[in-house]
């Protein structure tokens, strides 16, 4: 991955270089981007840089051994950490390389869903146990083998339990010579303040809607109309905007809360039960996806309540379903909803079954609505 792979983040681009040309660079760094973001992919470009025997002012070369392996995520001294849900294929990282190389290669703005699917994780969540740990410590334990640098490579290290969180920090602490950490994550607030104040943060905003156009335009030659109006949707998430152009974007995930609503203010108890069944059968992840899914159409809901609607990016099905809506619920209806949603999600990513929180949801919502 080069730095001129990447569109737009010109800024972010600029401070990794200076850092590496001035000899700034801190030991640990955590790119701190939104989903969708171009933190990954910044991370891989950055590797890719740090190694390059014939360093450009702009970018890597790409055409040196070191780039060659870097660009297929093979080369002996970058070190690759992500989450894994507990299979019989294993508990670590290493089990899942080739796959993860593959899945990452096709194109680097990915999110958990979408890895958790490809390895058929099913109903299990994904975490970064202690057994990675304990093989980060063992891998970084070892001298470098080809390039000056050592790169652990952590995308979503949030997902660390406490015991794996707690290793990193004493490694971070003490971290071994010409090894460079690079921390991806989505929710910073989620991990331990000892770790984020060992670290130097890399901001890295969401993308513009014109870079996402460009993106879409260059890689998947969408035309104008079509490729400004999905990055419209996408809101800064070229992961989203990837999904949008190939799969008609949240269409479903639309379609199955319209229709939970419309069930909960009809009071069809009957088809409420029907549709906990149906979510009992959805994926971990999926069930997670379809709640936060729901707590941003009820925020783009409460925008339209208080007359903020220029600020809304909605399909015309979406937005219909919204100023519908509207008429039925008042402020603090939808802010108890809300409330339900995230502690619904809470319950979910801690094993409660899935019907008795969705059935307990539909019958909250209905006398909420009525």
């Amino acid at each position: 991955m080069q730095f001129s792979d990447i569109v737009g983040q010109n800024a972010v681009q600029q401070l990794l270089l200076r850092a590496v040309q001035t000899n700034h660079l801190a030991h640990a760094l955590l790119f701190d981007g939104p989903t969708g973001s171009a933190n990954l992919a910044l991370a891989l470009a950055l590797a890719q840089y740090v190694n390059c025997e014939d360093k450009q002012a702009t970018d890597s070369c790409g055409r040196c051994a070191s780039c060659v392996k870097m660009q297929k995520l093979v080369h002996p001294d970058l070190h690759l950490v992500f989450p894994v849900a507990n299979l019989a294929k294993g508990k670590t990282s290493e089990a899942y390389l080739t796959d993860f190389r593959k899945f990452l290669l096709e194109q680097p703005y990915r999110t958990l869903p979408d890895w958790l699917e490809t390895i058929g994780a099913d109903n299990k969540q994904g975490n970064i146990s202690a057994e990675e740990a304990r093989s980060i410590l063992q891998k970084l334990s070892l001298k470098a083998y080809e390039g000056p640098y050592k790169i652990m490579l952590i995308w979503l290290p949030e997902l660390m339990n406490v015991s794996s969180a707690n290793a990193l920090l004493k490694v971070l602490e003490e971290p071994p010579a010409q090894t460079l950490f690079l921390l991806v994550t989505n929710q910073a607030d989620k991990l331990l303040i000892t770790i984020l104040s060992r670290t130097q943060r890399v901001g890295v905003p969401a993308f513009a809607d014109d870079d996402i156009a460009t993106h879409l335009r260059q890689h998947l030659n969408l035309d104008e109309t079509t490729a400004r109006r999905i990055a419209y949707l996408a809101d800064g998430n070229l992961a989203e905007a990837l999904q949008l152009s190939t799969q008609e974007g949240t269409d479903d995930e639309h379609a199955w809360f319209a229709e939970w609503m419309r069930d909960c203010y009809r009071q069809d108890l009957a088809k409420l039960v029907k549709q906990a069944d149906q979510f009992d059968g959805f994926s971990k992840e999926k069930q997670k996806g379809l709640f936060d899914y729901s707590i941003r159409l009820c925020r783009d809901l409460f925008l339209w309540q208080q007359g903020a609607g220029a600020l809304l990016r909605l399909p015309d099905d979406e937005m219909a379903f919204v100023k519908n809506f509207a008429k039925v619920l008042t402020t603090a209806h939808v802010e108890r909803i809300v409330t339900d949603l995230n502690q619904a999600t809470y319950h979910i990513e801690r094993n409660a079954r899935a019907k008795m929180v969705m059935l307990d949801l539909s019958l909250t919502f209905t006398r909420l609505i009525k």
